[in-house]
């Protein structure tokens, strides 16, 4: 688990000093918190920390969080009943920093403004009662370590040289940039503008954004005003996912030290300058790339906002939903919740209904998701009800299958009103109609994060083939497929790895109908073929 991931998922188990009158840095502790041990160093700029108003709720972990950017944190103590907190830090020189940067924007824990300054002494010293002998202020300070140490001393300098005069008249040289170039990968939801903004400006002012896709793959630079907070939003933020399970964000630094912003659109935003021309801006363009949602969800911004009111850890984002960071799920850390209905059953309708089953419903329908069952309604069979396992896999279904060829039809896909779909009472009439196929061991996505979310592509004439045993060639599976009535255009087997291949029907119409007939196709004792929609051509 990496260092960041278990400073920003402390929780709950901070042991706190109790409070009462004291008169160090205008903080009124009791006389157990007396134990704390200061030399007093009055006036002058000091190691340790002072801050005051945060949350109630605060953990050392979050506190330390705040220290992080601008150098090694070596201890901490939270007094909640004041709402008050020590931080020391290794360095003066990054105490100076932080002191300095936090007079310039307002820090914030919880989405609560917090006041940073020195304390009056020059050293934190706790005995055994206080934080920095809790399991949380351990755990705490370990991982901070981890990230001090693969920051390196580089980020303690360019943090001094941002924010600092020269020290003794020598220019202190490094640390990372200000624009911070962002790959998302696993994109199965749109990402645009706006929640790249949303997400980081919880870390330092957002001057520009840039988005473009390149190599395949959503691309984001983005500029902050100083190193500090870049670094911040790198540390919190990189390895996260926006969504559960998909969205990762991969952040490193752009070797460009300003972004020259034409326009002011769905692809790029100079927030220093709001009266830029709109320019040609297509958001639409960039976000419909294979395997992406396409609208109807462009407007993700605003539908974030309200109904997602939990914090990141604690430090990050209050707009947003966050599920618990598990030893066993490290990569299903999510900043946000779907934007999109919680609906699971799709309503689909203009069916063949001569040749249509909840088999080859089931089939299709599972490239997209695990479907739970499938009703093709009694009274009107070309129209049929598919409960997914997930939301989004639904949304996945609705947007690359809406208008989809399929025995000749163009399929209709939308989302139905119904929650689930009910099975038959004992003695009512279906006709073999209505299936659950909860338990089937073909569900392409029963893992949490499964890498098959990374194969989602929409309908093309191109099938990948997988599960393929080695004693089974070329002309076996031309003759599986030419047998059930497909002519085959083209076949490649993947050179490094023959279990795989590609297959080239002459049309998409022809490509549905082999990937519902030819999935599960058995080719050995104990080998059934496997088959999705592929990005690729042959």
């Amino acid at each position: 688990m990496r260092g960041s991931d278990e400073l920003l998922s402390q929780s709950g188990v901070t042991v706190m000093a109790p409070a009462a009158p004291h008169h160090a840095d205008n903080n009124n502790q009791d006389s157990a918190a007396k134990k704390v041990k200061l030399e007093q160093n009055v006036g002058k700029p000091s190691r340790v920390i002072h801050i005051r108003n945060i949350p109630n709720e605060t953990t050392e972990a979050e506190i330390i969080q705040l220290g992080l950017p601008f150098g090694r944190v070596t201890n901490v103590l939270v007094l909640k009943g004041k709402n008050q907190a020590f931080l020391e830090m290794a360095e003066e020189i990054s105490a100076v920093a932080m002191v300095a940067y936090f007079g310039g924007c307002v820090a914030q824990l919880r989405g609560r403004a917090v006041y940073v300054q020195f304390s009056n002494h020059k050293e934190l010293k706790t005995d055994q009662t206080h934080s920095n002998a809790s399991a949380s202020a351990q755990a705490a300070l370990q991982a901070a370590q981890v990230i001090s140490n693969s920051a390196g001393a580089a980020l303690v300098a360019g943090a001094g040289a941002a924010l600092q005069p020269a020290n003794g008249g020598t220019e202190i040289q490094g640390g990372p940039n200000t624009v911070l170039r962002v790959i998302i990968e696993h994109m199965l939801y749109p990402i645009v503008l706006d929640v790249l903004y949303s997400i980081f400006q919880r870390y330092g002012k957002v001057l520009k954004i840039v988005t473009f896709t390149k190599n395949n793959s959503f691309q984001a630079l983005i500029q902050y005003p100083d190193t500090v907070s870049a670094q911040t939003a790198k540390t919190a933020l990189d390895g996260q996912n926006i969504y559960n399970g998909c969205c990762t964000l991969r952040i490193d630094y752009s070797k460009m030290t300003c972004l020259n912003v034409k326009y002011n659109n769905d692809k790029s935003r100079d927030y220093t300058n709001p009266t830029l021309p709109s320019g040609d801006g297509d958001a639409h363009q960039l976000l419909t790339s294979g395997g992406v949602l396409a609208p109807p969800f462009l407007g993700l911004g605003s539908g974030l906002a309200s109904p997602y009111g939990v914090s990141v850890g604690g430090v990050g984002l209050p707009a947003f939903g966050a599920l618990t960071l598990t030893p066993a799920s490290p990569a299903l850390r999510a900043l946000a919740a779907p934007p999109l209905p919680l609906a699971t059953v799709l309503l689909v309708s203009n069916l063949n209904e001569e040749m249509v089953t909840p088999d080859a419903l089931f089939t299709l329908f599972g490239v997209y998701g695990d479907v739970q069952r499938v009703k093709i309604l009694y009274n009107k069979k070309d129209s049929a009800l598919i409960q997914m396992a997930e939301p989004h896999q639904a949304h996945l279904a609705l947007t690359h299958m809406d208008k989809l060829r399929v025995f000749g039809k163009a399929m209709r896909v939308m989302l139905s009103k119904h929650q689930t779909v009910q099975l038959p009472k004992e003695g009512q009439p279906d006709a073999g109609l209505t299936r659950d196929y909860s338990q089937s061991p073909l569900h392409r996505f029963k893992k949490p994060g499964s890498k098959n979310y990374q194969n989602i592509y929409p309908p093309s004439a191109t099938l990948h083939l997988s599960n393929i045993p080695a004693t089974v060639s070329e002309e076996d599976i031309k003759e599986a497929f030419t047998k059930r009535g497909f002519t085959i255009k083209a076949f490649k087997f993947f050179p490094k790895d023959r279990k795989m291949a590609l297959v080239q029907l002459p049309s998409i119409d022809d490509a549905v109908a082999a990937l519902i007939k030819m999935h599960n196709y058995q080719l050995s004792e104990s080998n059934h073929l496997r088959v999705s929609f592929s990005k690729s051509s042959i």
